[in-house]
């Protein structure tokens, strides 16, 4: 993959933020802060950060940045920029993530080169770092591979992070800014590979590029072509595959360590549809060109196994990734066929755009039948999850609770909001069909549950989690430090998940 980026390198100092020789020092800036730590501060910038300040021309809320001069012999770097951090109360390490990336992307934007974030406010200096970490690299991500004129990117090659918080080791602190970063770089190849065009990442070369990220982390990976996806009668995802003349492929990623403990196998499942047309029942024109970001969860999937083996995880982890694309060619799916899984489950076509949960089912089933004892899918999967959440969380389903709690705290821990949807007897009752097992899709009302009740028939019993990331794949405009596209969303968290283990 042709990699136009590249992400700074990033190191932690113990000086004061006065004696950091960078040409920009950074500080985030939380509500009712008098920047007390920071003596002199505001004598440097000439009594700018006071009048800034008094004038509301800067207030400390998310993502709001004010950049002045610093001067004076006792202060080396040259330029000062404010970051607003909103509330310290909570949530302190994903505020200093979000300014970290606000930063960043400022910093390329006016050509700076090295700058040094002061790392304040939060209780867990080794936490606070990783997130800091995370924020600098994901800030500095710009997609230009395209646009021919790409011989001038300004680029972010340096960072330091001042610590001010108080307690543990430097041995810590830099094992910390190791993982911030390496996660942070997975997020943004998730990123990369969920803006490629369609014509570019076909079925078939999102599985080989796959292959190549996810052994370079160390883990294993192997392609399940179209022949072999028949021996194992996954007929879901063949059935969704017909219509288009790119053969489906399914990835099957291991990451097995040496001593992994209790047993547990955490199974990942990412949907990769590389277009969606919605088939025979084909999508309205406007807005279609995003549904090449319909493999988003697949690319979550695939660059937190790249991740995982990176940090070496402790526990098993399987990872399947369904690819397909969705067309309405002359053997496409109609509304009206039944299709029968890999699981023996029929199943009635009523829509062929709700294809995401076809292809999920046959994969549930071979994560299952790889000896996965706990499941996380992960798809942009519904237009009624936006109707629900629009683009600030994710919808979170699944079964028993302690799982659902557990996937959510992992979330939470790296900054990616999940919000628990129910998932009632009702929703079941409404994929009934006369004719098969299941219906695919149970009509507009509560079309998320309904998709969730869907896949949960493919879970067995099985603990499983299905995150709907819809609303939260795709940045239409510039974002706290995102740059507009593919967010990447959901890989922080499966890594998380993985590395997590204790609470599970």
């Amino acid at each position: 993959m042709s990699n136009q980026r590249s992400d700074p390198e990033i190191s932690h100092v113990t000086v004061p933020p006065s004696k950091v020789a960078v040409e920009m020092l950074v500080v985030p800036v939380f509500e009712e802060d008098a920047l007390t730590d920071l003596p002199g501060l505001d004598v440097a910038t000439g009594g700018e950060i006071t009048r800034a300040c008094s004038t509301e021309e800067f207030r400390p809320n998310p993502g709001e940045t004010f950049l002045t001069c610093l001067t004076g012999e006792e202060w080396r770097p040259r330029r000062l920029l404010l970051v607003g951090a909103g509330s310290s109360a909570d949530h302190q390490e994903n505020r200093l993530r979000v300014a970290a990336a606000v930063a960043a992307r400022l910093a390329c934007r006016h050509r700076v080169e090295e700058l040094a974030f002061v790392c304040r406010k939060a209780p867990d200096r080794r936490l606070a770092g990783q997130a800091v970490a995370e924020g600098l690299v994901l800030g500095c991500f710009d997609d230009r591979k395209y646009k021919t004129n790409n011989d001038d990117v300004p680029v972010l090659r340096e960072c330091q992070i001042v610590l001010t918080i108080p307690g543990g080791d430097a041995l810590n602190v830099t094992s910390a800014l190791a993982k911030g970063r390496t996660i942070a770089a997975a997020v943004n190849l998730a990123r990369e590979l969920a803006n490629e065009p369609a014509n570019v990442l076909t079925p078939s070369v999102f599985a080989e590029r796959a292959v190549k990220l996810v052994r370079e982390g160390g883990a294993g990976a192997e392609v399940l072509d179209e022949t072999t996806i028949g021996e194992l009668k996954m007929g879901l995802l063949l059935g969704v595959a017909r219509g288009s003349i790119e053969s489906p492929r399914v990835l099957v990623m291991r990451y097995e360590p040496p001593n992994s403990g209790d047993g547990s196998v955490l199974g990942l499942i990412g949907k990769g549809v590389t277009f969606d047309s919605g088939g025979i029942s084909i999508k309205p024109a406007d807005g279609m060109e995003r549904m090449k970001e319909d493999m988003s969860g697949g690319a979550a999937v695939v660059c937190a196994m790249r991740a995982i083996g990176q940090l070496g995880a402790s526990r098993r982890v399987v990872g399947i990734v369904p690819m397909t694309e969705n067309m309405p060619g002359g053997r496409a799916t109609k509304p009206g066929d039944i299709l029968t899984g890999a699981s023996g489950t029929t199943v009635e076509v009523v829509n062929t755009d709700a294809e995401g949960r076809l292809i999920l089912g046959d994969a549930l089933w071979y994560a299952r039948e790889l000896g996965a004892t706990h499941l996380v899918d992960v798809a942009t999967l519904t237009g009624a999850c936006i109707v629900a959440l629009g683009t600030a969380a994710s919808g979170l389903f699944g079964r028993p609770t302690n799982w659902i709690e557990t996937v959510q705290r992992a979330g939470e821990r790296c900054g990616e909001r999940l919000w628990p949807l129910p998932l009632y007897e009702d929703y079941r009752e409404l994929l009934r069909s006369e004719m098969a097992d299941m219906l695919n899709a149970g009509g507009r009302a509560g079309g998320a549950c309904t998709a969730a009740s869907f896949l949960e028939a493919f879970a067995g019993d099985l603990p499983w989690a299905h995150l709907d990331i819809a609303g939260t794949a795709w940045n239409e405009s510039v974002n706290l430090g995102h740059a507009k596209g593919a967010t990447g969303v959901m890989t922080r968290t499966l890594v998380e998940l993985a590395l997590d283990s204790e609470s599970w």
